[in-house]
């Protein structure tokens, strides 16, 4: 039940992440004035899919400490690397963005450096 609290904190930091990168992506580029600038910014922040990912980063941060009250740091932070290797997936499956090699190899040795660190 415990390592619910880390799960908890990594699917919320997860979906924050997704929710921000396909709703800037809807948006479109970022205008070159300063003012338009600003107002494009402030459009985005009280975008209400946007507010649920700060919302999302609130209920992470939440289950972070939960997860702190039943774990060491330096067990748990390892953890939350599963967060690269989820955003990595769903970035490909959702925005269609390259899943090249060397990412790949990355992932796989971060899953390996959360096996050992486990470990230890």
């Amino acid at each position: 039940m415990d390592f619910l609290y880390i799960l908890g904190s990594i699917l919320c930091t997860v979906y924050g992440q997704i929710v921000v990168k396909w709703q800037v992506g809807s948006a479109g580029p970022l205008p070159a004035g300063g003012p338009e600038r600003v107002s494009f910014l402030l459009g985005l922040v009280l975008n209400p899919w946007i507010l649920s990912s700060v919302l999302a980063g609130f209920l992470a941060l939440l289950c972070w400490m939960a997860a702190m009250t039943k774990f060491e740091l330096s067990y748990a932070y390892p953890f939350m690397s599963l967060s690269f290797l989820l955003v990595t997936a769903l970035s490909a499956l959702i925005f269609h963005e390259a899943l090249t090699v060397p990412k790949v190899v990355g992932l796989l040795l971060i899953m390996g450096g959360i096996v050992i660190s486990s470990r230890g």
